[in-house]
């Protein structure tokens, strides 16, 4: 497993460059093209950091730190093809889980309360189930 503990390792530096393939359009077309096949919990932690990202509060370093993991996420290659069945999308989770982790005191009960409402449009049938929503806030 020595890739995975060297996309680890490296994370915080694959997330800074990734930051100038983010914008807004590339986002929504990304997760509009994969949000069935990435399953809730990426694209939950999507929008948990996408409507941080637009919280008044946040600061320049956070928002680079959201610009760079959801520009890894718009990436066309990753460290692990988005194809490959219930591997494709690890390596954008475990960016956004760090990312998570890194700007969580931007994540406020608005934040969350918008990110579960527009799962619950997209994903009628699971969007009630509260520990999966916890379990990406604490980056699982």
């Amino acid at each position: 497993m020595k890739g995975k503990e060297e996309f680890n390792e490296n994370l915080p530096v694959i997330i800074e460059k990734s930051q100038v393939q983010y914008s807004e359009q590339g986002l929504r077309e990304k997760l509009g093209k994969v949000a069935r096949r990435a399953g809730l919990k990426v694209v939950y932690a999507v929008l948990l950091l996408y409507y941080a990202l637009n919280s008044p509060s946040i600061s320049t370093k956070d928002k680079s730190i959201i610009y760079g993991a959801l520009g890894y996420f718009i990436l066309p290659f990753d460290f692990i093809h988005d194809l490959l069945p219930f591997a494709g999308f690890t390596d954008d989770f475990a960016a956004l889980a760090w990312a998570i982790s890194k700007v969580m005191h931007n994540i406020t009960p608005g934040v969350k309360q918008q990110a579960r409402e527009r799962v619950a449009a997209w994903f009628p049938s699971s969007a009630a189930d509260n520990s999966l929503f916890e379990s990406v806030e604490k980056g699982k």
